[in-house]
């Protein structure tokens, strides 16, 4: 984005690329605003229903981490058809509509082409108020960062790439992915939530970052607070089994983060590259307990406080082992 030029500026254009936010958001009147967002990406399943699921639910996300709901949403396929016959294609896309249908989103139609390798994913398109948009730039100093799904999503998708993953890590994962995050709407139009955004392939550093370079402040993340989805992904660690996004991630995430007393398995986690990971969510002291108890009420996968916006400071994020 940056090597484009400049367009002209539109007051009506609430967030672009410039703050690193999950959707795009163009206000239509004072009360309305469009989010619109895209993604799409490769198997990480081997069932092609559960991959529509995932993908959908992914996309779908953008929109919830902004504080919108979703309205319509289009289908993009990339598909190898001397390989992938059109059953595989149907199921994958039952897949998508049985999310699109459970965030009550209209599925209008996609577009199709030949690829080398499968991909699926959604353009979305949602509402939301310009009052309640949930932001990278509102976080403030004291807010406490609460994060509603587990880590370790990439790891364990690599290990069911790779056929090293236990069936029950594996139904673990597939359960936490197809959640969607529809709860980011609700949480936005009672305005309980400052900022926030969803963790998904920059890891939970990369995106916290995108926060705290939006908003100008810096964060702890508390070591012994982190939810991991199981015990068996550190075993995983100690194998080998990280995805390159994870490891890339790592090298990006580095340059600005006191790792503290941070083991070598705890940094992979913490840059491990998620798909449709939790929403990362900045929360004021007075609204902690009335947000927790709605997330409580929505069945999140989890909701655990790891950490706490702070003044700006150099690195970014510091790694600490207590509160």
């Amino acid at each position: 984005m940056r090597q484009l030029p400049a367009l002209p500026h539109d007051l009506n254009l609430l967030i672009g690329a410039r703050t690193a936010d999950d959707a795009g958001v163009y206000r239509l009147s004072r009360d309305r605003a469009l989010v619109q967002t895209v993604d799409f990406f490769t198997p990480i399943v081997d069932d092609p229903f559960t991959y529509g699921q995932i993908a959908a639910a992914n996309a779908l996300s953008d929109v919830y981490a902004m504080g919108g709901r979703p309205l319509t949403a289009l289908n993009l396929v990339g598909m190898p058809d001397d390989t992938v016959g059109p059953r595989v294609i149907a199921a994958i896309l039952r897949g998508g509509l049985d999310k699109a249908k459970q965030a009550g989103c209209a599925v209008v139609g996609g577009h199709t082409i030949r690829n080398p390798e499968p991909v699926y994913g959604m353009a979305v398109t949602g509402l939301v108020s310009p009052r309640r948009i949930i932001a990278n730039t509102n976080a403030r100093q004291g807010d406490w960062l609460v994060l509603t799904k587990p880590l370790g999503i990439g790891i364990v998708t690599t290990a069911i790439k790779r056929d090293m993953a236990s069936p029950a890590i594996e139904r673990r994962a597939i359960q936490v992915m197809v959640y969607l995050n529809a709860v980011g709407a609700e949480l936005a139009e009672k305005s309980v939530v400052r900022a926030g955004t969803d963790v998904t392939g920059f890891g939970l550093l990369g995106h916290l970052a995108n926060i705290c370079g939006g908003s100008e402040v810096g964060a702890e993340i508390y070591l012994q607070a982190l939810p991991v989805l199981g015990k068996e992904v550190f075993a995983l660690i100690e194998r080998d089994c990280i995805p390159g996004g994870s490891r890339q991630n790592l090298k990006t995430v580095d340059k600005f983060t006191d790792w503290g007393q941070a083991t070598p398995a705890q940094k992979l986690l913490l840059a491990d590259a998620q798909t449709n990971g939790g929403l990362l969510l900045c929360v004021a002291p007075k609204y902690l307990e009335h947000v927790l108890n709605l997330l409580r009420k929505a069945r999140t996968p989890c909701a655990v406080v790891i950490g706490r916006v702070v003044r700006a400071m150099e690195p970014t994020v510091r790694i600490v082992s207590e509160k």
